[in-house]
C-alpha cells in the first residue's frame, strides 16, 4: 500500500505540467478566426507559433512540473530538472541524426530530480563545503546523472524512438478491444487518483507522427494537435461519458432524492453535472455513489470502456487539452474526424445512464445523497474559510500533516498517523469520500474547491490564534441551539454553543479539561478547559427532576481530568425520553465572553466522539486587558 501512495503522488505530479495545454489548444483554435478582416494579418501566425512552442517545450514542462509535484514545489528540484533537460538537449543535439527530447525523457528527468531532492535535501557535508550541501547539492547531482544519461541515450535514443512508434502500431492492432480496455482501466484508476499514470502513457508516449516541418511528436494528444489524422482514438470516447453519462447520473440522483431534500440536492448536483459537462471534472458525481455502491461503479467503468469501443469502431477521432468537456469539444472540433457523431451518441448514452441509475438506486436502495445516509456533497461557495479549521482538526491537526497538496478534486495528504483522520467528520464537513492508500497517504475528495480548501487550511495553520476544538459529546444529530425547546438555552442566556439529539444513552467529553461540577441528579456536568473555557453539558430539557441512578449514572467525579471521547455519563435513553420534555442536549460555553468567533460544522448526524463539530477562537489577552 505504501507503493500505491507513492504512485498517487506521481499521478498528481503529472497534472501540473498539463495545466498549460489548454492554452495551446485555445491559441490554435483562435488562429482560425479571420484576423485579416479586422486588420491583424499577423495574428494567425503568432497564435500558431505560441501553440507550437508550448508543444515543443512540453518535455521541459513535464520535467519541471513532475519534479515540483513530487517535492511540494521545491525550487531546487525544479532547477535540477531544468538543468538536466538543458544538458540532455545539448548533448543529444550533437548527434549525427538529431535526437529530439520527448515527454518520456522529461518525465524520467523530472522523477530523478524529485527523488534526488527527497534523498539529499538534508545532506550534510564538511563545514568548509557545506554551502553545496542540502538542497543545493540536488542540481549538481542531477547534472552529473543527466550527463551520463545523455551520453548513454546517444546510442539508445534512435531505438527508443523507433520502439515508441512500433508500440503505437501494436496498440492500434488491438483495435476496439484495446481502446475498451484502456477506457475501463482509466475509469477504475480514478478511484485511486492513478488514472493520470495510464493516460500519460497513451496520451504522451505511444505512437509517433512526423510533422510537415520534419519534427517527430509522440503520444495521442500531441499527435492530434500536430494534425495526425490517426490520433484521437484514446480521447474521443471520453466525451460521451463526461458530457452526457455523468450529468445523467447527477439527474438520476436528484430525481431519486427525498422530496424534502430535493431542493438542496438539486442545487448541489446541478453544479456537479455542469462541471462534468463543461470541463470534464467527474469526481463530484462519481464519488457520490462509489462508496455506497462500488459494484455500480464497476458497471460504470465497463460502460465507459464500451463507449470508447463504439467511438473507435465508428472512426471518430477527437482530442482535448485538459479533459473531455464541452469547452474542449468546441475548441478542438476543427481538428476532429467525424466529431459531430459524439453528440447523438452522447444523447443515447445519457438516456441509458439515466434510466439505469434510477432503476439501480431504487431497486437496490442505494443511499445516494438525498436518501438516508448517503455521501455528503455540500455547497462550498463562501463557506470554505468557515470550515477550514474544522477540516484541519478532522485530519488530525497541523502536527499530523507531513505534506498536503491538492489536485482538481481532492486533497492529497501525507500524514504521520492515519488513525487520527476522522472519516465521519470529513464526510460531515462535505467530503464525498476518503481513500487511505497506506504509508500515511490519504486522499479526501472535496470536489473542485479542493485547492481553495488547501489554501485556507494553510492560512489557518499559519494564523497565530488560540483555538479550542470540540468533539461530539454523543451519537445522534447536531442541531442549532436556537432549536432547543427551552427559552433559556435557545435564547443563549446560559451561554452560546450547539445541541444534540442523542440516539444512544452515553455522554462523552467534547474537550480536554477538568470536571468542575456534577449536578446531584447527574443530568448535567461542567468542564473547564486548559484555556479557561467553562463548558456545560445538559442532558435533555426539564430533566433536573429525574432523580436516581436509574436515569443518569456519572462515571467520573469532580476534579477528574478528561480527554475528548472519554465517557462521562450513562443514561437510560428510553426512560429519559418518556419522562422529560425533550432529549435535546445543549453543549454551551457559559463564559462566552472569552470567545472571539465561533465555527460550527453542518447540522447533521454525528458519531460519539467525532471531531470537528465546533471550534472557537479565543480573544487575545494583553496583560490585564483583552483585545479583539
Amino acid at each position: 500500500m505504501f507503493f500505491m501512495g507513492s504512485l498517487q503522488q506521481l499521478g498528481r505530479a503529472f497534472m501540473l505540467p498539463m495545466i498549460v495545454l489548454p492554452g495551446a489548444a485555445i491559441f490554435l483554435s483562435l488562429s482560425r478566426l479571420p484576423w485579416d478582416l479586422i486588420g491583424l494579418p499577423g495574428m494567425e501566425g503568432y497564435l500558431i507559433a505560441a501553440s507550437n512552442t508550448i508543444f515543443t517545450y512540453l518535455p521541459y514542462l513535464f520535467a519541471l512540473g513532475i519534479s515540483l509535484g513530487l517535492t511540494g514545489n521545491a525550487l531546487a528540484a525544479g532547477m535540477a530538472a531544468l538543468v538536466g533537460m538543458i544538458i540532455y538537449s545539448g548533448i543529444t543535439g550533437t548527434a549525427e541524426s538529431p535526437i529530439e527530447p520527448t515527454v518520456l525523457i522529461g518525465t524520467i528527468i523530472g522523477i530523478v530530480s524529485g527523488v534526488s531532492h527527497e534523498r539529499f535535501k538534508n545532506l550534510r557535508l564538511p563545514e568548509y563545503i557545506q554551502f553545496f550541501g542540502g538542497p543545493r547539492f540536488v542540481p549538481l547531482f542531477v547534472s552529473l546523472v543527466a550527463l551520463l544519461f545523455s551520453i548513454g541515450m546517444l546510442g539508445v535514443a534512435p531505438y527508443l524512438q523507433k520502439l515508441l512508434v512500433e508500440l503505437g502500431e501494436v496498440v492500434a492492432s488491438g483495435g476496439g478491444f484495446g481502446v475498451f480496455l484502456y477506457g475501463f482501466v482509466h475509469r477504475i484508476l480514478v478511484v485511486f487518483g492513478l488514472h493520470h499514470l495510464v493516460s500519460h502513457v497513451f496520451w504522451f508516449q505511444i505512437g509517433g507522427y512526423e510533422t510537415e516541418a520534419g519534427e517527430m511528436v509522440y503520444g495521442d494528444l500531441p499527435r492530434f494537435f500536430a494534425g495526425d489524422p490517426t490520433a484521437g482514438a484514446f480521447m474521443a470516447g471520453l466525451y460521451p461519458t463526461m458530457m452526457f453519462a455523468l450529468p445523467a447520473i447527477a439527474f438520476a440522483i436528484i430525481h431519486e432524492a427525498r422530496e424534502d431534500l430535493k431542493p438542496k440536492i438539486r442545487k448541489t448536483f446541478l453544479y456537479a453535472a455542469l462541471a462534468s459537462f463543461l470541463t470534464g471534472v467527474t469526481e463530484p458525481v462519481e464519488f457520490a455513489f462509489l462508496f455506497v455502491a462500488p459494484y455500480l461503479y464497476v458497471v460504470h467503468a465497463i460502460l465507459s470502456g464500451i463507449i470508447m469501443w463504439v467511438t473507435y469502431e465508428l472512426g471518430i477521432k477527437h482530442g482535448f487539452s485538459f479533459s473531455a468537456g464541452a469547452i474542449d469539444y468546441a475548441i478542438n472540433e476543427h481538428l476532429a474526424t467525424r466529431g459531430w457523431l459524439i453528440l447523438p451518441i452522447g444523447v443515447v448514452v445519457g438516456l441509458i445512464y439515466y434510466f439505469l441509475f434510477r432503476w439501480a438506486i431504487r431497486r437496490f436502495r442505494i443511499p445516494t445523497p438525498g436518501r438516508e445516509e448517503g455521501s455528503q456533497l455540500d455547497e462550498w461557495a463562501g463557506d470554505i474559510p468557515y470550515r477550514a479549521p474544522l477540516i484541519l482538526q478532522a485530519i488530525g491537526g497541523k502536527q499530523n500533516i507531513v505534506r498536503m497538496e491538492s489536485c482538481i478534486t481532492r486533497l492529497r495528504l501525507k500524514v504521520s498517523n492515519e488513525k487520527l483522520v476522522d472519516i465521519n467528520a470529513l464526510r460531515n464537513l462535505g467530503a464525498a469520500g476518503v481513500i487511505k492508500l497506506g504509508g500515511g497517504h490519504v486522499q479526501v475528495v472535496f470536489g473542485t474547491y479542493s485547492e481553495l480548501i488547501r489554501e485556507e487550511i494553510f492560512k489557518t495553520i499559519h494564523r497565530d490564534q488560540a483555538q479550542v476544538l470540540f468533539h461530539s459529546p454523543m451519537q445522534g444529530r447536531m442541531i442549532p441551539l436556537e432549536e432547543v425547546p427551552d427559552p433559556i438555552f435557545a435564547g443563549k442566556l446560559v451561554g452560546q454553543g450547539v445541541a444534540f439529539i442523542p440516539d444512544r444513552g452515553e455522554l462523552v467529553s467534547p474537550v480536554q479539561g477538568e470536571i468542575i461540577h456534577i449536578y446531584p441528579t447527574m443530568h448535567a456536568i461542567g468542564i473547564r478547559t486548559p484555556e479557561g473555557l467553562e463548558v456545560l453539558l445538559h442532558i435533555g430539557i426539564d430533566t433536573s427532576k429525574l432523580t436516581g441512578k436509574r436515569y443518569f449514572n456519572a462515571v467520573v467525579k469532580e476534579g477528574d481530568q478528561v480527554t475528548p471521547g472519554m465517557l462521562l455519563v450513562k443514561f437510560d435513553l428510553q426512560r429519559v425520553r418518556r419522562e422529560s420534555k425533550s432529549l435535546a442536549t445543549p453543549m454551551v460555553i457559559t463564559n462566552s465572553d472569552l470567545v472571539h468567533s465561533w465555527r460550527y460544522a453542518p447540522f447533521k448526524a454525528v458519531k460519539k466522539g467525532q471531531s470537528s463539530v465546533m471550534s472557537v477562537v479565543l480573544k487575545e489577552r494583553n496583560g490585564g486587558g483583552e483585545t479583539q
